[in-house]
């Protein structure tokens, strides 16, 4: 029986991407890559002044926040994982310091149910945010975030949930 690991998602089943993997014996995250040649725009190219201006001066109603909405980077993977276990998405070290690209959320979670859903397959897609003066270019094949495996732990009165998953990426906002 398989207990956790990667898989290509079917729209990459005949493609050259490579599967997660750590990159010394004591790394604890699996480094996630980029499926495909991806353009991260720069916050600054997006007017991010005026709206902080617009802040500033109390004209909350001419913001627009989808202007600061982050991408989303395929990977062409999904995780599978036992049913008390969550895949964690974090920025690796690089990203920020290097390249100017954080998750805006801090972390990303991948739950076991995730894995397979119908509107993607489950596939992986990793949210970035460029802070850089500049577009950052993402290669096929770059890593981009670095997932960890962890279980979690469930409260003693937890009423469980009855509803099952049905979509994809934020399908449980609902």
């Amino acid at each position: 029986m398989k207990k956790r690991g990667f898989e290509l998602v079917k729209r990459f089943a005949n493609s050259d991407l490579k599967l997660p993997q750590r990159q010394t014996v004591l790394s604890a995250g699996y480094d996630l890559e980029a499926a495909e040649d991806f353009v991260v725009p720069s916050i600054w190219k997006k007017n991010f002044l005026g709206i902080l201006q617009n802040i500033f001066l109390g004209k909350d109603e001419k913001i627009d926040n989808k202007i600061l909405n982050p991408v989303l980077v395929p990977t062409g993977v999904k995780a599978y994982m036992q049913k008390n276990e969550v895949l964690l998405l974090i920025n690796r070290s690089s990203g920020p310091l290097k390249r100017r690209l954080i998750l805006p959320n801090g972390i990303g979670v991948i739950d076991a149910d995730y894995y397979g859903n119908e509107d993607n397959d489950g596939e992986i897609f990793v949210q970035l945010i460029n802070y850089g003066l500049t577009d950052y270019h993402i290669k096929k094949g770059e890593r981009i975030a670095q997932g960890i495996f962890t279980s979690y732990l469930l409260t003693d009165n937890e009423k469980e949930p009855d509803k099952k998953r049905t979509g994809g990426f934020g399908s449980s906002d609902n």
